[in-house]
């Protein structure tokens, strides 16, 4: 435990933190509390604002009238040097606010005034390799406990009231490249948290802890050929090999290091009794190293959350070969046809690809491009396998005259996707999704490479480019029935923050210009925008408190963009870094 300049020391802030916490202590949290969540106005106790991750609010105090008369009421500033890549969602009870910061840190916030009730630094090693920025997601919230993932590959457990370390585990080592950044989830009594690290051929895993004490409970390998266990009376058992046997869709002894990192986290559909995680790139990213599927690496699958078993897979991108990776949230939805009800799932891929499936059996239903170009595959096939355009994969390096760097394309969308981890947005009144999404080509090329342990594992180098002169980042309205593009909002520099959509016909987003805007749900309207002085990279909320509806976000540049951005990052160098969490609600 550590604090930073502005206190003086952990006993000093637990003092205030039951002083402020006395007179508004907050309840428990129940799974009823979490597999509820969609459906409750006042608190925000999931990631994603329900576990099946449609981030809708069913508040519509705020809507497309009164929108305009949104004001700030407070705003908590993290502090210190630490402001960088704020992507964090927050999470709020019985008016406390939970919310992560940069480089593994934790603060609980008095909703009403914006004042701190404690906060906790996790004591990082020198020695993390954070891949794309030194970011945090968010916690979970069970019983009296708030749960994170920290850089150096932790889960760690705090009293909610008072910030100190009820459990911490080791969930992988950092020295090999692993670290945390996703939000864990929460189902029934068990911790679900990914890894990430798939640029360092580590072996993406979910993981399962109890959430009261910390044990395992079970493990789950993302890389065809590895063991999968649970744990009976504190002992390992087989629990089968994690779909298949080594060598089926990996040559030789890649699967060891294979990369397929879990690091966005997952959702979860109370219907079907699944979790839907999706997994990275392969490790190296050089793809004529490693012919085959190379599965579960780019995939979705469906996890049994009770013991770990891959019920179903689908995987958009086999054999990928320019880091599309296949993590972005897959959200449980349902709809009519012919007036059966479709148990959908949506996911709008880094490919440029956006995928319906059938979420009890990962069964393809329909497949459409999101985003205006689209150069490596010539579309899907009746199964959703993408029709790979040959001419647009990298080239092997060793049919080049020096064996040293492969032939160059122009590949579309660039690695940083279509979509990124920015998580979309569906709405139950328009039956439409929201996705935060990006115009950019990348050239791309193959080098030789070996697997050394913590040690970078590409085989590839790229340069990010614009595809437009007035643009990047696009909100789009898409209908996921017709695969149709109703609206769209267009801005210069990429979208990296997620979305939120109301019963108020509003969809909240914002921009790395330091935006918080929000639009009509139905047109694309602009109705409201408020510089919060950073950029925003991360993902409001609204709950309803004291009978007043409130809006929160944080605000904070950072993340890959600046850091992998090429061309790209020349819009965004003069972007100032910030942490500040921006709350704001209707004037009474």
């Amino acid at each position: 435990m550590s604090t930073n300049g502005r206190r003086n020391s952990f006993a000093v802030t637990a003092l205030v933190a039951a002083m402020s916490v006395s007179g508004m202590a907050t309840a428990a949290v129940t799974d009823q509390d979490i597999l509820n969540d969609q459906a409750t106005a006042e608190d925000v106790v999931s990631n994603g604002m329900g576990l099946r991750g449609q981030r809708y609010s069913m508040l519509d105090k705020l809507n497309t009238e009164t929108v305009k008369e949104l004001r700030p009421v407070w705003a908590f500033s993290f502090g210190g040097e630490k402001q960088r890549g704020q992507e964090s969602q927050p999470m709020v009870k019985d008016g406390v606010m939970y919310v992560t910061a940069s480089y593994s840190r934790v603060f609980a916030i008095d909703a009403n005034t914006g004042e701190e009730l404690w906060e906790y630094n996790a004591r990082l090693p020198d020695g993390i390799m954070p891949c794309c920025d030194v970011i945090n997601r968010g916690v979970a919230l069970y019983d009296d406990l708030v749960i994170f993932g920290t850089l150096d590959a932790k889960l760690v457990a705090l009293n909610k009231d008072t910030g100190k370390v009820v459990w911490k585990k080791k969930v992988a080592s950092y020295k090999e490249g692993y670290s945390i950044t996703a939000a864990p989830l929460v189902v029934n009594g068990k911790v679900i948290t990914g890894v990430s690290g798939g640029e360092f051929g580590i072996v993406g895993k979910v993981e399962a802890y109890n959430a009261k004490t910390g044990k395992i409970v079970w493990t789950r390998p993302t890389v065809e050929g590895h063991m999968g266990y649970i744990w009976k009376d504190g002992k390992k058992v087989e629990n089968g090999i994690s779909g298949g046997k080594p060598g089926q869709t990996w040559p030789g002894d890649l699967w060891k290091s294979g990369g397929a990192a879990t690091w966005l986290g997952g959702t979860y559909d109370a219907d079907t009794n699944s979790l839907f995680f999706g997994t990275g790139n392969p490790a190296p990213w050089n793809s004529h190293m490693r012919p085959g599927d190379n599965l579960f690496s780019s995939s979705r699958l469906a996890i049994d959350p009770d013991t770990g078993k891959i019920k179903w897979h689908f995987q958009t991108t086999p054999h990928d070969g320019w880091d599309y990776d296949g993590v972005n949230e897959l959200i449980a939805f349902d709809y009519k046809d012919n007036g059966k009800t479709v148990k959908a799932a949506a996911t709008a891929d880094r490919n440029g690809y956006f995928y319906v499936l059938n979420r009890e059996n990962g069964g393809f239903i329909r497949g459409f491009p999101f985003v205006d170009e689209i150069t490596w595959a010539k579309g899907l096939d009746e199964n959703g396998r993408p029709i790979y355009a040959d001419a647009f994969r990298p080239g092997n390096p060793a049919a080049s005259e020096d064996g040293k760097k492969g032939s160059s394309v122009r590949a579309v969308p660039s690695f940083l996707g279509g979509k990124n981890w920015m998580p979309m947005a569906y709405s139950q009144d328009t039956g439409l999704f929201y996705v935060p999404s990006n115009e950019w080509a990348m050239d791309i090329w193959n080098e030789p490479t070996a697997y050394k342990k913590g040690a970078a594992y590409l085989g590839a180098g790229f340069t990010i480019k614009p595809r437009a002169e007035d643009h990047i980042g696009v909100l789009r309205a898409m209908d996921p029935k017709t695969g149709k593009e109703v609206w769209r909002y267009q801005n210069y520099a990429p979208l990296w923050g997620g979305a939120m959509t109301t019963k108020g016909n509003l969809v909240f987003i914002g921009t790395p210009e330091g935006y918080l805007k929000a639009f009509n749900a139905k047109t694309g309207k602009e109705l409201y925008k408020f510089n919060t002085g950073s950029g925003i990279v991360g993902s409001p909320i609204t709950w309803e408190q004291n009978g007043e509806q409130y809006v929160s976000v944080v605000s904070g540049w950072g993340g890959a963009v600046p850091l992998w951005g090429g061309e790209v990052a020349k819009r965004v160098k003069n972007f100032n870094q910030g942490g500040t969490v921006w709350t704001f609600k209707l004037p009474k």
